[in-house]
């Protein structure tokens, strides 16, 4: 008798909090959202793992683009709970008011929506940080888009007590994803600013204000719907309103939303080779690759004159004293997961970028098998056997052309080490001259 009496202490003392974070929809709807967002980041895991910029504009994308809708939805299903077990007329003979029984219903979803984003979140950290080429990680962007997902779901919440339809749900998904996209990959429109997904370019960041702005804009639309619909007073609804509004403003009439990344300009140089080695601060643990896969060639530069200074990855044109490095991004291709996936081949597209003569309209044929040559002595292509063995199936000028090739090639190789020094440099000196005169050939 004793324990009956004291059952409803105990479930006091409990809370009416505990049973909806423990059972029911709210855990179903962190799940689903942990599942989604885990699809859509292991499906193209290639192109984002290893650089911290890529995991940041790749979960971000992902946390806006579906995470929102989602956390829409699962408010919406749960804020119709009421009408459809028709328990809604019983609730409202409840002692608690209004604000604290929709918070009771709603938080828990809410949490859990923002739990299953942080988890989803921190396997994208975990998993390029066991293979991180450089930078650092950008924690404030997932923190943030936690709280987006947070205050979407309270709003979704409380369209679903207005509109208790059950298709209201997946209608409030479907227009946010719209809505969202549109604004988001649409820059030209006047209300792009509105979207918290601004731009997805590893070599830019946000503004520092913006992310924060941005939660305070879909924050205070969320609470604005909440209060009006369960607050005693209405009018307190226009306090978030004004919030929102302001930030809104901010978004729309902000000059500039990004800036460049700073660690994007910046070069990690290994000078002990000729020509010096320079990538870009992004992809600084790729620098001992990069040197490794270009040890051949830059092996066999060592004393050659009228070299560039240095290769380097910066964005924009190359300085007269540099050369182009092979890109390395988008990652997936040249590098995945912190690792170059063709040595050779990078090695090869690097001793490419030392001649210019690729922005000549046409060269002497006896020019082209010079640079062949030369090709082939400092970093062979990977297709060079493929190329010469359908050379020498072909018409009588191929196999022709394929005998003068072959022949330079042996020939440069066979040359003293001093003499070939001495004529490479003369060679590097025209690397560049479109016109064969001048030109040293072999």
């Amino acid at each position: 008798m004793t324990l009956l009496m004291d059952k409803p202490r105990i479930l006091a003392k409990a809370g009416p909090l505990r049973p909806e974070f423990r059972r029911g929809f709210a855990p179903l709807a962190g799940a689903a959202v942990l599942l989604t967002l885990l699809v859509a980041l292991a499906e193209p895991a290639a192109s984002w793992q290893g650089g911290w910029a890529e995991t940041r504009d790749r979960t971000h994308a992902a946390a806006v683009l579906l995470g929102i809708p989602l956390a829409l939805a699962a408010g919406c299903w749960q804020g119709g709970r009421e009408r459809r077990c028709r328990t809604g007329d019983l609730l409202r003979t409840s002692v608690r008011g209004a604000l604290p029984r929709f918070l009771a219903s709603a938080v828990p979803v809410a949490l859990w929506v923002a739990v299953g984003h942080l988890v989803a979140a921190g396997c994208a950290l975990l998993a390029t940080w066991y293979c991180a080429t450089g930078d650092s990680p950008y924690l404030a962007v997932p923190f943030t888009d936690t709280l987006l997902l947070f205050s979407a779901a309270l709003g979704g919440q409380a369209v679903g007590r207005v509109v208790p339809w059950r298709l209201t749900a997946p209608v409030l998904a479907t227009g946010g994803y719209v809505v969202l996209g549109f604004l988001s990959y649409d820059h030209r429109n006047t209300y792009a600013g509105l979207s918290p997904l601004i731009d997805t370019s590893v070599t830019k960041l946000t503004v520092w204000w913006q992310p924060w702005v941005s939660v305070l804009w879909v924050g205070g639309l969320a609470a604005t719907a909440v209060l009006a619909l369960t607050a005693r007073r209405r009018a307190v609804a226009l306090v978030p309103l004004a919030l929102a509004t302001a930030a809104a403003v901010t978004l729309v009439e902000a000059d500039e939303l990004t800036r460049p990344n700073p660690v994007a300009r910046r070069q990690v140089c290994d000078t002990s080779t000729t020509p010096q080695v320079c990538v870009n601060k992004r992809y600084e643990e790729l620098l001992p690759q990069i040197t490794e896969a270009l040890s051949g060639l830059t092996g066999r530069l060592k004393g050659v004159d009228n070299l560039p200074v240095r290769f380097e990855d910066r964005v924009g044109r190359s300085r007269p004293e540099e050369a182009r490095l092979p890109m390395v991004t988008p990652l997936g291709r040249s590098v995945v997961r912190g690792k170059l996936t063709d040595p050779e081949r990078y090695a090869w597209e690097a001793g490419m970028s030392l001649v210019g003569r690729a922005d000549c309209d046409s060269t002497d044929p006896a020019v082209d098998r010079t640079d062949r040559a030369v090709e082939h002595y400092l970093a062979p292509s990977p297709m060079e056997k493929y190329f010469d063995d359908l050379a020498a199936k072909g018409t009588e000028a191929d196999r022709a052309d394929l005998k003068a090739t072959q022949q330079a090639r042996a020939r440069l190789l066979d040359t003293p080490e001093d003499e070939r020094r001495e004529w490479l440099s003369e060679y590097f000196a025209t690397a560049d001259v479109c016109a064969p005169s001048g030109v040293p050939t072999l």
